[in-house]
C-alpha cells in the first residue's frame, strides 16, 4: 500500500479526502502534518493516524502527499514535498496568483515530482456523458455553454483574502472552467466579471458572474457565486448546459440524490447516493503514484483555471473585458 500523508487540514475538503484514503485498498493515511496543534490532533484522532508537527518527519513517512492547506500556502507545500521527491496532489485553486501556480509547476517538473490539481468533477459520470455527447457531435457545432456553482458561504479563511486569495470567484471559478476547458477542447481568451459583496456584507466577493470567451469562438456564462442561504439543502451545485446547432443538452452534476426531512434537527437536506467523485479522484491519484503513470490532472491544468480567475477580478475592477494572460 502506498503511504500518504495529508500536508493541512485547513480545507473542508482535507476529511474527504482522508476518508477516501482510508477506503482504497492500495493507500494508506499514515499522518496529518497541520501547524495548527488543534486541527493537527483533531484529525489524527478522527482519522487514526499519527500528527505531525515537523513537517519533515512527516514527509520522511510517506511516499505522496495531498495539500489541503489554505490557499495562500499551497506553493510552499508542494515545493517542500517536490524537494523531498513526493507526488503532490493539490487541492485547487492550485496558487492565489498565475505566477505561484507557474512556479510551481516548475518546481515539480525540475523536480521530476507529478503534480496533480485537486478537480473531482471531471470523474462524475454525468459530465462523461455530457463530454462524450459533445465529442461524438450529438448537439452540432457548439455555440454557447452555461455553467454554475452555486454554493454556501464556508466562511472562516476562505473570507480572508490575506489567506484565500480572493472570494467566490477565486473559489468558485475554477472547477467550472477546468471542466469546460476538456469539454471545449479550448482555452478561455478573455473575460467580463461582475463580481461584489452583495449578500453576507463583508471585505470579500460573495457574487461573481463570468462572461467566458473561449478561443474556439465558443461563449459561455458562469455564475460563481456564494448564494446558497445557510438553510439550503445542500452546499450548493454545479451545472452545465450546452446549446449546439442539433439541440441542448443540461448536465447536474450532483442529481444522484434523496431529499432528507429530519424531525431531530428540524431540517431538510440532500443526501447523496450515487458515485463518489472525490474518490474516484484520489484513486487515479494513487493508481498514478503507483503505476509511475502521468496524473490525469496536471499543475497545468491548475494554472488555467488559476490565469481565468486573475483575467476575472481584472474585469471586476475595470468594468471592461480582460484577456487571459498565459503563464
Amino acid at each position: 500500500m502506498i503511504p500518504i500523508g495529508i500536508l493541512s487540514v485547513a480545507h473542508l475538503h482535507a476529511d474527504s479526502y482522508a476518508a477516501q484514503l482510508h477506503a482504497l485498498p492500495n493507500a494508506r493515511l499514515v499522518g496529518i502534518w497541520d501547524s495548527d496543534a488543534t486541527r493537527r490532533t483533531t484529525k489524527a484522532a478522527q482519522y487514526d493516524c499519527d500528527g505531525f508537527d515537523d513537517l519533515g518527519a512527516l514527509l520522511d513517512r510517506c511516499e505522496a502527499v495531498v495539500v489541503c492547506a489554505e490557499n495562500v500556502h499551497h506553493r510552499a507545500l508542494t515545493e517542500a514535498a517536490a524537494r523531498a521527491g513526493k507526488p503532490v496532489l493539490c487541492e485547487k485553486p492550485l496558487a492565489t496568483t498565475p505566477e505561484d501556480a507557474r512556479a510551481m509547476v516548475d518546481f515539480c517538473d525540475a523536480a521530476g515530482v507529478p503534480l496533480m490539481t485537486a478537480f473531482p468533477c471531471r470523474f462524475a459520470p454525468a459530465f462523461g456523458s455530457l463530454l462524450a455527447a459533445v465529442q461524438n457531435g450529438d448537439l452540432g457545432e457548439i455555440l454557447a455553454v452555461r455553467g454554475t456553482n452555486h454554493g454556501k458561504c464556508p466562511g472562516g479563511w476562505f473570507v480572508d483574502r490575506t489567506l484565500s486569495g480572493g472570494g467566490t470567484v477565486m473559489d468558485h471559478t475554477v472547477h467550472v472552467t477546468d471542466l469546460l476547458r476538456v469539454l471545449l477542447g479550448s482555452e478561455v481568451q478573455s473575460v467580463y466579471c461582475e463580481a461584489d459583496n452583495r449578500l453576507l456584507h463583508g471585505d470579500f466577493d460573495d457574487t461573481g458572474f463570468l462572461a467566458l470567451n473561449f478561443e474556439s469562438g465558443i461563449f459561455g456564462t458562469l455564475d460563481a457565486s456564494w448564494s446558497r442561504p445557510a438553510s439550503f439543502p445542500t452546499w450548493g451545485d454545479v451545472t452545465l448546459g450546452v446549446t449546439g446547432t442539433k439541440g441542448v443538452l443540461e448536465m447536474n452534476l450532483f442529481a444522484q440524490e434523496s431529499v432528507l426531512y429530519s424531525d431531530k434537527t428540524g431540517g431538510v437536506t440532500y443526501q447523496g447516493w450515487g458515485s463518489d467523485i472525490d474518490y474516484g479522484m484520489v484513486a487515479a491519484f494513487v493508481e498514478a503514484v503507483e503505476s509511475g503513470s502521468p496524473v490525469p490532472i496536471t499543475g497545468i491544468d491548475g494554472l488555467r483555471a488559476v490565469e481565468v480567475v486573475e483575467a476575472a477580478y481584472a474585469s471586476a475592477k475595470t468594468n471592461q473585458p480582460a484577456a487571459v494572460r498565459r503563464r
